[in-house]
This record gives structure tokens, C-alpha cells and sequence, in this order.
């Protein structure tokens, strides 16, 4: 597996790389984010003005990378074509990090949408084996990441043990996603705290935090279109207590505010990892 490229700081902050951003990135003061992370699946292949600017973003801070179009838990065979194109382009960007959902997104043709997984013994060994298949196809240890839904599947088992079993038999990497986490817990009726603990804490390599909509006291909708609410921030900084701190993205798709409004949730990642970090080596 690789170990030459560039990874970000245990206590960093880091932004999506959008396109509806990519302006206000490219004018933003140096230090005012610590990486970056973007889809490959919307930027390989891209040149002209957009791949000029994606390399002058990626020569100014280390670039992660998450994944939306492998549909680790379908059942089509894993694309090999996208996959080595995956890999040349993590490898010319000097990408160490990079993860993709616990999901699947295809049957018969792309879906669009990230699907949940069955939460059975059979689907662990299938998705466990198609991640094995990737890791070695790219030549990486990846993430999965924990994923919001809604209309839950059939469920052999409890999600916190699924996720785990998929972890250890894989042999993966978690990005944890605290936003997910909180979501999940409202719509289906678990202890968010209780999930958040039994996550593995040597597995993680990050986190993902992000803004959601209330519609109605027991209905949160995964948006990434809105400021983090307050009781997601209490969360990362339980997940930080619990598990230490690690590199944070903050999510934002769409409803772009200016670059300064981003900045100060940055900032608020920042004050959480420096009150946390203290605890951390003083335990350590």
C-alpha cells in the first residue's frame, strides 16, 4: 500500500471542493483551511480552467477524497475501468485519504441516490469482499463511511454492529460521519452517543460533519445545504473525547454562503480539536 503521499494533520480542518466554491477557494488567505476534499467521480477527465484550478488548489494543501459512484453494496460487478482511473488520479494528486459510503448507488444502471444496505451476515461478506477488491485495485487502505437513510431495510442485525462487522472483516478504514450518526439516531430511535461509542477508535481516519434539515422533531433530512445545528457540534466534541481528534471536513453541497461564514465553522472544528487535543496526549 502507498505511503508517499500526502495526508492531512491529525488536528486539521478541511473544506469540500466544490465547483459553486471553487472562486472563493482559490482567493481564500493561506491557512484559512488545512485540505481540501472532493469527488473524483466529478473530476477526473476535467481540464481548461477547471483542472488549472484544480491544481493550483491542490499544490497550495493536501487533498482527501470521498467517493460517489462505486456502490460498494450493489451487486454489478465493480467497475475495474474507473477503478484504475480512480487510482491515477489519486495517485497524481498525492491522495492518501480516500473513502466511499457504506451504500450502494447502482442496479441496472446509476441510481443517483446512495441506497441503504440489509444489515445481514451475507451482506457483510459481500461488501467486505468488494472493498478488499478495491483497496487492492488501488493500492490503499480506504474509509467507508457511515450513511444517513431513511427507509430502512430488512435488519438481521443493529447498524452500529453491521458497520463494525463490515470494518473488521474488510479490514477498512471509517470516515465517521457525526452529522449521520445524530440524523440516524432521530429517525430510527437509538442513543446517538451510545452508537458514537461503540465505534472502533483505531479504524478512524476522519471525520465528516454538516448541516441538516428539521422536518419535524423526529424527522432530520441529511441536506449538506445548511449551518451545523448545535446538538451535531456537541457530538463531534464527544467524538473527539471519545475517540481523539482527527481530520474534520465540513460538508457544505449547495446554499453557499460567503467563504467567511464557512471559515468560522471552521474555526469552531479548530477550538473543538484544541480543547480536545490537550486531554488526548496528556492520556496518551
Amino acid at each position: 500500500m502507498v505511503s508517499s503521499h500526502l495526508s492531512p494533520a491529525p488536528v486539521s480542518a478541511g473544506l469540500g471542493l466544490r465547483r459553486g466554491l471553487l472562486d472563493q477557494l482559490l482567493a481564500a488567505a493561506p491557512g484559512d483551511f488545512d485540505f481540501l476534499e472532493c469527488a473524483p467521480d466529478n473530476w477526473i477527465g476535467v481540464g481548461g480552467r477547471l483542472g488549472e484550478a484544480l491544481e493550483q488548489l491542490t499544490s497550495r494543501a493536501p487533498l482527501t477524497c470521498h467517493g460517489l459512484s462505486l456502490s460498494l453494496g450493489g451487486v454489478e460487478p465493480l467497475d475495474d475501468t474507473f477503478l484504475a482511473r480512480t487510482r491515477r488520479f489519486l495517485d497524481r494528486h498525492q491522495v492518501a485519504l480516500y473513502s466511499e459510503h457504506l451504500s450502494y448507488c447502482a442496479d441496472d444502471g446509476h441510481l443517483y441516490d446512495l441506497m441503504p444496505i440489509p444489515f445481514t451476515e451475507e451482506a457483510v461478506h459481500h461488501v467486505a469482499a468488494r472493498i478488499r477488491q478495491v483497496q487492492d485495485a488501488l493500492d490503499r487502505r480506504i474509509a467507508v463511511e457511515n450513511v444517513s437513510y431513511y427507509a430502512a431495510p430488512y435488519q438481521a442485525m443493529a447498524e452500529v454492529d453491521f458497520v463494525n462487522a463490515v470494518l473488521d472483516e474488510a479490514d477498512c478504514d471509517l470516515l465517521l460521519d457525526v452529522n449521520n450518526i445524530y440524523v440516524n439516531a432521530i429517525n430510527h430511535g437509538y442513543d446517538a452517543r451510545g452508537f458514537l461509542a461503540r465505534m472502533p477508535s483505531r479504524r478512524i481516519a476522519s471525520y465528516h460533519i454538516a448541516g441538516h434539515y428539521d422536518e419535524a422533531d423526529d424527522l432530520k433530512i441529511d441536506t449538506h445545504g445548511a449551518d451545523v445545528k448545535e446538538d451535531v457540534w456537541t457530538l463531534l466534541a464527544d467524538a473527539y473525547r471519545l475517540h481523539g481528534v482527527r481530520p474534520t471536513l465540513l460538508e457544505r453541497d449547495f446554499n453557499f454562503p460567503p467563504l467567511a461564514m464557512l471559515l468560522t465553522e471552521l474555526g469552531r472544528i479548530r477550538d473543538l480539536q484544541a480543547r480536545a487535543t490537550p486531554r488526548e496526549s496528556a492520556h496518551g
